[in-house]
């Protein structure tokens, strides 16, 4: 990867923003997808090294499984748009809802390999030594990339928040394991992340 300044107007200008049908699927498929993808938000950029994905009906560690309320709206609501909601009351957590309108599903964004605006991430978690430490986690990436529930509701199909694919990548080499840091439904296999990757959440 870049790991440079400069690879901003790069990204900008060899990529493309993904439209709201690649989030038009399966919450699976669209989880599995998004593993190297780049994630944008303002200055910032990192790409997706895992996910975890949040299913409808009987999957009772979805937010979605109490129904629709003020807060889980948006999860109901039409695909590509972000979910960003408070836990342990300190993190923030960013999810992009999947499935066709009308039906729960979303894909929590666990940790990114940052590429793009890493002096500006490296101010907002100062305790990270590490590059590989900036956004492995998902209430790490979020502080990095200044990502809070100001954006929850945000179409991520343009604007300051987005999702972007360069043309002709391969798909990465992907492992699957049950989620972590829930006790609901915590044997489901719907963890994900690029196998070998060095900013994969511990």
């Amino acid at each position: 990867m870049w790991h440079d300044e400069a690879a901003f107007g790069v990204l900008l200008k060899h990529s493309a923003v993904l439209d709201r049908s690649f989030y038009c699927r399966s919450t699976i498929d669209v989880a599995k997808s998004l593993l190297g993808k780049v994630l944008v938000h303002g200055a910032t950029a990192g790409v997706i090294v895992e996910t975890e994905a949040y299913l409808g009906g009987n999957d009772l560690a979805s937010h979605s499984s109490r129904g629709i309320t003020d807060r889980t709206r948006v999860i109901f609501g039409p695909p590509g748009h972000a979910y960003v909601y408070f836990i342990y009351g300190m993190y923030e957590c960013l999810n992009l809802v999947a499935e066709p309108e009308g039906v729960p599903g979303c894909v929590l964004i666990r940790a990114l390999e940052p590429v793009a605006g890493i002096a500006i991430m490296r101010e907002r978690r100062p305790r990270a030594k590490k590059l590989e430490d900036l956004a492995s986690g998902p209430g790490k990436l979020t502080i990095a990339m200044n990502i809070t529930r100001r954006d929850n509701g945000k179409d991520v199909t343009h604007g300051p928040l987005t999702v972007r694919s360069f043309p002709k990548t391969k798909q990465p080499e992907i492992v699957t394991t049950p989620r972590i840091g829930i006790r609901k439904c915590a044997d489901w296999p719907l963890r994900f992340y690029i196998a070998g990757n060095r900013c994969v959440s511990r």
